[in-house]
């Protein structure tokens, strides 16, 4: 069935709006008429079944009839991972968002390899990928900072997953051993600067760990390190 984000609350009775665009895709692309059924959920409120009751020239509307399942809280999971090249960083995002990532936040190393991006549209594709993967929330994308002020400014309680190239880390699921909140750090293409390996390597609330024994592309060790995770101490055991 079709799904769509909304921003707005959701309870029985309400109308929601959807934007032109949603609109477009249901009534064009999808072929949705009145009286047809879909699924919108908006982050807190869970699950709602909704009926296409207007269909204008200018858009539609949905009256939202039950809920179908109620608000879930996900893994508290982040993936911090370094500025790559668009295609690549587009995957790596939409892959957080179906393996259940809470926020994807952007960082920029000394090897990066991009010096700019659309967040937008990254959430955009955030948003899509949780539309149809069942989610009951968005992974929010965060605008990339440097990784210097990211670490001065770390979230007190949550464990930084560092995946280490250089080999003599743990490997991921011997190092994680509890459910604490914990964040995934990739690096760019280029693998972090020493001084940076060191800096990482010398904070209490890291946890070197390896990713195997060869080099990972960022997408393909982003997508490796989550699925671990989440077999690890996640929701997918």
């Amino acid at each position: 069935m079709i799904r769509l984000f909304v921003p707005d609350a959701l309870g029985e009775g309400g109308l929601i709006r959807p934007t032109t665009e949603q609109a477009h895709y249901l009534l064009n692309v999808m072929r949705q008429s009145q009286g047809d059924v879909v699924l919108v959920f908006n982050g807190l409120d869970g699950e709602w079944r909704a009926t296409l009751t207007e269909v204008t020239k200018r858009g539609c509307a949905l009256r939202l009839d039950e809920v179908t399942r109620p608000q879930a809280a996900g893994p508290d999971l982040d993936l911090i991972v370094a500025l790559v090249k668009r295609a690549r960083l587009e995957t790596i995002v939409e892959k957080a968002a179906e393996l259940g990532a809470r926020r994807v936040r952007l960082a920029v190393t000394r090897f990066t390899g991009a010096d700019h991006t659309n967040v937008a549209r990254l959430q955009a594709i955030a948003t899509e990928a949780s539309e149809q993967t069942g989610r009951l929330d968005v992974p929010e994308v965060v605008a990339p900072v440097k990784l210097d002020r990211l670490l001065d400014g770390w979230e007190a309680g949550r464990r930084l997953v560092f995946c280490d190239e250089a080999g003599d880390a743990k490997p991921i699921i011997q190092a994680l051993r509890d459910e604490a909140p914990c964040a995934v750090l990739i690096g760019p293409e280029g693998g972090f600067a020493p001084e940076e390996r060191e800096r990482l390597r010398g904070l209490p609330f890291v946890v070197p760990v390896s990713l195997g024994p060869r080099i990972l592309r960022a997408d393909t060790a982003a997508i490796s390190a989550l699925t671990l995770v989440q077999a690890a101490i996640g929701d997918w055991r």
